[in-house]
C-alpha cells in the first residue's frame, strides 16, 4: 500500500471513530417533523416481497396532505394522510395542518391522491395531546384502512414487522419496513417506538402491519440517531375518529378555543399527577433539593472537575426533563417541564469572587423563559425578585420568578422559578424549574411545592 493510500484510509478510520464519538451524547427531546425540511434523499434499498404487496394494498388509501398560502396559490408546508372511510374522512397529524387550523384566512388545505386526483379538505376534528387531525374530502366509495384490533388493545408484540407509508420530501408515496418496539417508556403522552427511517413529509401517514392494517400514526423522530422513530397508537386515532364521527365537525372561527380547551384540560391532567406522584429530596452537599418522582423525566449529571485547568470553583449538578412536548405552532410548543440543580463550591475564590462566579453560571444567567420569544404567541417575559425563608429547615434563598403569557389562549402561561441559597460565601445550590403551558394556579402551586423542597440536608 502506497503512502496515499495510507493517508486516506486513516483519515477514513478517524472519520468513523469521530462520529461515534459524536453519536454517545445525552438526547434532546424529540421534534416533530418539519412538513417541508429538506435533507438529502435515502439511497435505494431493495423491500421484501411482503413490503410489495402491502404497499400496493395500502397505497390507494394514501393522500399528501398540502397546505397553500391562500392568495399565491403554492403550498407552505407538507405532510401524508390515510382514508379511513368510504365516505372520504381521514386521518392526519395535527402539526400538518395547524397553519391552516390556527390561520384559516391566510391558508387552505388541499390533498392529492396517489391515482392524480385533487381538491379541498375540510378539518372536522383535533386532538392536541397526540398530534392528531380529522378531515374530509369529498367522494364516496373511497378505498380506505381499518384499524388493527390488536394495536387499538394495545396487544401488538414487540418485534413485530411494520409499514410506515407517506410521501416524504414531496418525492412520491413511498413505503418504509421498520419494527414495532412499544410504547415509549419514560413518556407522559404515549408514542410508540418504531425502527424505521420516517422522513419528513411522512407525517399523518399511516403505520400498518403485514395484512395493511393500521397499527400507528407517523409523528416524529429522533434529529440525533437512526431509525428511531415514533408513532402515535393506533387507539388514539380511532378514538378521534369515532368522536368525529358521533359530534359536529368544529367550526373553522372555533378551532382556537378548542386548542386552549384541550391545552388547559391536558396541563391540569399533567401537573396535577406531577403533583400527586410527589418530590424526592436529593442531597447536595450540605442541601437537599426536589426532584420529581414521576416517571415521565429524562435525567443527566454535570460536573466541572475533570476540566483542565483546574476550575476555581467546583460545579456538580443534575438536569431532569421531560422528553417531548405538545406541538401548537411552528413557533411554539407547549406541555414540557424541567428541572436543574446545580451545587458550587469555591477551591480559590474568596467571597467576592464566588459571588460573581455563580451569577454567571449559565443556570444562573437564564433565569428568564427558555427558547426564543415569539412576540406573535406570547407576551414579554415578567419577573420579581425576593429573599424569601421557604420554611425554619431551609436557608435564605434569593428567588426570581418570571411568567410570560399565550396570546392566542387563556390562562396559559411559561413560568421559571430559580432559586439560589443565601447562607454560606464560598458554597450554594442553584436550583431552577421551568415549565410550559401552564395554568397559573398550577404554577403557583407547583412553584410553592419546588421552592419547600430546597432544604438542608438531613
Amino acid at each position: 500500500m502506497d503512502r496515499e493510500c495510507l493517508r486516506r484510509l486513516l483519515f477514513a478510520l478517524l472519520c468513523v471513530f469521530q462520529s461515534g464519538i459524536a453519536s454517545a451524547q445525552p438526547e434532546p427531546a424529540p421534534y416533530p417533523m418539519p412538513p417541508a425540511a429538506v435533507v438529502a434523499a435515502p439511497a435505494d434499498a431493495p423491500v421484501s416481497a411482503a413490503a410489495e404487496r402491502v404497499y400496493a394494498q395500502v397505497r390507494p388509501s394514501l393522500l399528501q396532505v398540502r397546505t397553500l398560502v391562500a392568495a399565491a396559490g403554492r403550498q407552505s408546508s407538507i405532510g401524508s394522510g390515510f382514508l379511513v372511510g368510504a365516505d372520504g374522512l381521514a386521518v392526519t397529524n395535527y402539526h400538518v395542518v395547524s397553519q391552516y387550523a390556527l390561520e384559516p384566512k391566510t391558508y387552505r388545505l388541499e390533498f392529492k391522491r396517489p391515482d392524480g386526483s385533487e381538491g379541498t379538505l375540510a378539518l372536522l376534528a383535533i386532538d392536541i395531546a397526540n398530534d392528531l387531525a380529522i378531515v374530509r374530502l369529498d367522494g364516496a366509495g373511497l378505498p380506505h384502512l381499518d384499524f388493527d384490533p390488536r394495536a387499538v388493545e394495545g396487544e401488538l408484540p414487540r418485534g413485530e414487522r411494520a409499514y410506515a407509508m407517506g410521501n416524504p420530501l414531496d418525492l412520491g408515496f413511498t413505503i418504509v419496513e421498520g419494527t414495532w418496539n412499544g410504547l415509549v417508556e419514560r413518556s407522559y403522552n404515549e408514542r410508540v417506538h418504531f425502527t424505521g427511517a420516517i422522513n419528513p413529509g411522512m407525517s399523518g401517514g399511516p403505520a400498518v402491519d403485514a395484512n395493511g392494517r393500521v397499527v400507528g400514526v407517523n409523528v416524529a423522530k429522533r434529529l440525533d440517531g437512526e431509525l428511531v422513530s415514533f408513532l402515535v397508537p393506533a387507539r388514539r386515532a380511532a378514538a378521534l375518529v369515532e368522536r368525529a364521527r358521533s359530534h359536529p365537525p368544529i367550526g373553522i372561527d372555533a378551532v382556537r378555543e378548542e386548542i386552549d380547551r384541550q391545552l388547559l384540560d391536558w396541563q391540569a391532567g399533567f401537573y396535577g399527577a406531577l403533583v400527586a406522584k410527589g418530590w424526592r429530596a436529593t442531597p447536595f452537599g450540605p442541601y437537599q433539593a426536589p426532584e420529581s418522582e414521576a416517571p415521565w423525566f429524562n435525567c443527566w449529571a454535570q460536573t466541572n472537575a475533570e476540566k483542565a485547568p483546574r476550575p476555581r470553583a467546583q460545579v456538580d449538578g443534575a438536569t431532569c426533563s421531560t422528553p417531548s412536548a405538545l406541538f401548537v405552532a411552528e413557533d411554539i410548543q407547549s406541555g414540557s417541564a424541567q428541572f436543574s440543580h446545580a451545587y458550587v463550591r469555591s477551591t480559590e475564590l474568596d467571597s467576592f469572587q464566588f459571588a460573581t462566579f455563580v451569577s454567571q453560571l449559565p443556570i444562573f444567567r437564564s433565569a428568564g423563559m427558555t427558547g426564543a420569544w415569539q412576540r406573535k404567541r406570547l407576551t414579554r417575559p415578567e419577573c420579581e425578585e425576593r429573599f424569601v425563608a421557604a420554611s425554619p429547615t431551609a436557608p435564605a434563598l434569593h428567588a426570581i420568578w418570571c411568567a410570560r403569557a399565550y396570546r392566542d389562549f387563556a390562562d396559559l402561561y411559561d413560568v421559571a422559578l430559580t432559586v439560589v441559597t443565601q447562607d454560606r460565601d464560598r458554597e450554594a445550590l442553584v436550583s431552577r424549574l421551568v415549565v410550559q403551558g401552564i395554568a397559573y394556579d398550577n404554577a403557583l402551586t407547583l412553584g410553592r411545592r419546588f421552592l419547600e423542597g430546597v432544604a438542608w440536608t438531613k
